[in-house]
């Protein structure tokens, strides 16, 4: 019992340790924290669940040395019987039980002291890390919201400022306006050709007439 006890608390002592001391990758900061997160989440629940292990561990222990310390006390009356009957065997047995029963409670008593600060020490460390995990969350929270900020004041900008290239409306209505003027001159200079074109074939015809 106490091999497994002992085992049982380095095995969630590594837990927090790792939980706690996990080390930081260069990485998107949302991305490593959002990780972090859930990581920290999945195992703040299965440390909780060892800590409730551990806690019905102790209680067994402490079961045991009850039922030990009532095997002891009814083995000193029996012992008290058989040294008023004389019987050597039944009184050889009986101190043996009184002394198996006694050594176990003393034991087991040692063990549930151990296992009482032992627990008491992980559940501070637990709830630390439970304080740290909120933390987190709340650092995720901030970081989101300024991710949110960054990403609709770029998009403002972009419908704000279209092109770079006109600092104001008035420059990109010059533009559209160039561009109405560029497309309408070659109209202009091919209407004046056919007038041209037209005035010399009218004087051609006046000339063959006279």
């Amino acid at each position: 019992m106490n091999a497994f006890w002992h085992k049982l608390k380095y095995t969630v002592q590594e837990e927090l340790n790792g939980l706690m001391e996990k080390p930081q990758k260069k990485e998107n900061p949302l991305e490593l924290l959002n990780q972090y997160f859930l990581d920290a989440q999945k195992q703040t629940a299965e440390i909780g669940k060892l800590l409730e292990r551990q806690g019905r561990l102790k209680e067994e222990l402490e079961t045991e040395c009850q039922d030990a310390d009532l095997m002891a006390m009814k083995r000193r009356r029996q012992l008290e019987l058989a040294e008023v009957t004389g019987d050597a065997e039944l009184i050889a047995f009986a101190q043996e039980e009184v002394e198996a029963y006694e050594g176990r409670v003393a034991r087991l008593s040692t063990s549930i002291q151990d296992a009482t600060k032992e627990l008491l020490s992980l559940e501070r460390k637990f709830e630390e890390m439970k304080h740290r995990v909120k933390d987190m969350r709340v650092r995720q929270l901030q970081l989101m919201g300024k991710e949110n900020v960054t990403r609709a004041q770029e998009k403002m900008d972009r419908f704000v400022k279209p092109d770079q290239s006109f600092s104001t409306l008035d420059d990109l209505h010059s533009y559209i306006e160039n561009l109405g003027g560029r497309t309408r001159t070659p109209q202009t200079h091919s209407s004046m050709e056919q007038r041209l074109d037209s005035l010399e074939k009218s004087n051609a015809k006046s000339q063959d007439i006279v």
